[in-house]
């Protein structure tokens, strides 16, 4: 039987091969290490639980609720932008709360692509960005996801040789999978590009929180004009470590975040009343615990580019995101990311994200994540630097004989 229309347009879910090995070891008794999915293992911070539980039961809040979000957490939403980029939002009509950034991604695809339409993606970039385009019928061209002037030439190619002309480019910076940080005038230059060619910017940035240094990552939001061609997409989930929660948003130009609504009208009532209301006391409350969440993150970077080093995996050191978008050692290259990813299971006892699920540009690259704490992290350093160690003996019928000389 053929496949349906939009199932058949989406290629195979990568990391599926490798969750198979993973699953099959830890069903015969291996303790995996897991730094491949990037599901952050802290706690949600105690007094937005609180909020949570203070809210249950109350009068009401069984009740579908607002599909665009309830009026406080969309006020909340707009004041953190307010304090955090110096942007000033109208919570009524340049803000949406969506369920995590990845639905409003696909939702926004499906509001605005019609079929054929070509929208420039970063390649590696996390999946949905392609993908909810995909689905909604249109057509990816793929563009560098390194914010440097060949992302800009590359654009300009696309432009010319695309036809349809592109309806938009998406970006998202801290990236995810590479970590890679965008400074603001690189978002001038991205602002004035999509004005001089008439397309749409949709930005991610999930991971604004999560940094290393004394700069906070910018906005595209904070470029003057922004607002006119630019919707904006961010989550609870990495900064509050609320990621099963389910609470994002969109916020940025007012026709966009209509078209939004609208598709959104039709498909979701909106989170859990209480969730919203809990999601609104973390916005509104104190940031110390986004302190401690980016100090915990720095941590586990240390150590994970420390131990690896010493284990004889050099890791370039993110400079934000809860990330490491790592090479795979030059003995192995040639395997490609999904074998190799499945061999630091079966030999390291080590799960990591083969970079070929990001795009085909990923494939000389493995996404590591820092969701463990730094103890497992220098396990998984100390169970690779066995594998190093013996591979040559113990790998003759899995290495190409290329990769070993």
């Amino acid at each position: 039987m053929d496949e349906f229309y939009r199932i058949r347009r989406l290629p195979p879910y990568v990391f599926e091969q490798v969750n198979r090995v993973k699953a099959a070891a830890r069903n015969s008794g291996v303790d995996i290490i897991d730094l491949g999915m990037g599901n952050p293992d802290l706690p949600a911070p105690a007094h937005v639980v609180d909020k949570l539980k203070e809210t249950v039961g109350k009068p009401r809040t069984d009740r579908y609720s607002a599909s665009k979000g309830i009026a406080g957490l969309r006020r909340a939403q707009a004041g953190y932008y307010g304090r955090r980029f110096g942007v000033k939002l109208d919570p009524d009509r340049q803000v949406v709360a969506t369920l995590g950034s990845k639905e409003g991604f696909a939702n926004m695809a499906q509001a605005i692509t019609a079929p054929g339409d070509v929208v420039l993606v970063p390649n590696p970039s996390y999946p949905i960005h392609a993908f909810g385009f995909l689905m909604a019928g249109g057509v990816i061209r793929s563009v560098p996801c390194d914010p440097t002037p060949e992302f800009f030439h590359a654009l300009e190619r696309a432009v010319i040789h695309s036809i349809p002309k592109p309806i938009a480019v998406v970006v998202c910076y801290p990236s995810n999978p590479t970590a890679h940080v965008a400074s603001l005038d690189f978002y001038k230059d991205l602002v004035a590009f999509a004005k001089k060619h008439d397309i749409f910017v949709l930005s991610d940035v999930a991971y604004a929180e999560v940094y290393f240094d004394d700069n906070p990552p910018p906005s595209v939001l904070q470029v003057p004009g922004a607002m006119d061609v630019t919707v904006e997409f961010t989550s609870m989930s990495k900064t509050f470590s609320m990621a099963g929660w389910r609470i994002g948003f969109a916020v940025g130009n007012e026709r966009l975040i209509a078209a939004l609504a609208r598709v959104k009208s039709y498909l979701d009532y909106g989170a859990f009343t209480p969730v919203q209301v809990a999601a609104t006391a973390a916005l509104n409350g104190p940031e110390e615990c986004i302190r401690e969440m980016r100090d915990t993150y720095k941590k586990r970077r240390e150590a994970l580019v420390d131990s690896f080093a010493r284990a004889g995996w050099d890791i370039p050191p993110p400079a934000a995101s809860m990330f490491a978008w790592v090479p795979i050692p030059e003995r192995f290259r040639e395997l490609g990311s999904i074998e190799f990813s499945k061999l630091l299971i079966e030999k390291a006892e080590v799960a990591v994200a083969p970079g070929l699920g990001f795009g085909e540009h990923g494939d000389g690259y493995v996404r590591i994540a820092m969701v463990e704490n730094e103890q497992r992290i220098r396990q998984a350093a100390r169970n690779i630097r066995r594998f190093l160690e013996t591979a040559d003996k113990t790998l003759h019928n899995v290495v190409p004989i290329a990769a070993r000389a």
